[in-house]
């Protein structure tokens, strides 16, 4: 039986944004993103780089973690990824 993998994971985007999203596979969604072919936001705003991933129990658990993110304001995301351990230089470009 094969268990499946959950992530909830975040990029940096050239123009400094945030993206959150949801994948079973980070190395392929990320490859997918840089190629063009992923998010219609992410493709705008290439190139991108993975600040975050996260492995969830579940996949409602890690969309719960996607949401949760994508509502925050730009300062409730930079207060999470600093508490996850990503200092500010590693977002600033």
């Amino acid at each position: 039986m094969e268990t499946n993998h959950f992530y909830f994971y975040v990029l940096l985007c050239n123009d400094g944004s945030f993206y959150g999203g949801f994948t079973t596979d980070v190395a392929k969604r990320l490859a997918t993103h840089q190629a063009g072919k992923g998010a219609k936001y992410t493709k705008a705003h290439r190139p991108v780089s993975l600040l975050f991933a996260a492995e969830y129990p579940d996949r409602h658990t890690a969309l719960q973690a996607e949401y949760s993110f994508k509502h925050q304001s730009r300062l409730q995301k930079e207060a999470f990824l600093q508490n996850q351990g990503i200092s500010p230089q590693q977002w600033r470009l």
